[in-house]
């Protein structure tokens, strides 16, 4: 299926800044609220359900052997039609 990107946002922010961010999320997700993303002109409002699927992943970018680009991703998923995300497993997050 393609995908269709809803909203993008990249720039550089600062660790506390990117926290930030992070704990309104986690707060929303606690108050079972919907969650809004605007930058610019963009927005758009999601409202996840109550148990999405949440998958975590660390990858390194680049040629093999040689320093690359780092980086952690979080991400939220779950069908459109209303259903609960799938999958299960342990997570710890240190």
């Amino acid at each position: 299926m393609p995908e269709e990107v809803l909203f993008k946002s990249e720039s550089k922010q600062s660790r506390a800044d990117i926290a930030s961010y992070l704990r309104t999320v986690a707060d929303k997700l606690d108050a079972g609220d919907s969650i809004t993303l605007t930058a610019g002109d963009q927005s758009v409002t999601l409202d996840p359900p109550t148990s999405p699927t949440f998958e975590v992943k660390a990858e390194r970018e680049g040629p093999t052997g040689r320093p690359g680009e780092l980086s952690i991703e979080f991400e939220l998923e779950w069908d459109e039609d209303g259903g609960d995300g799938g999958g299960s497993g342990s997570l710890e997050i240190e």
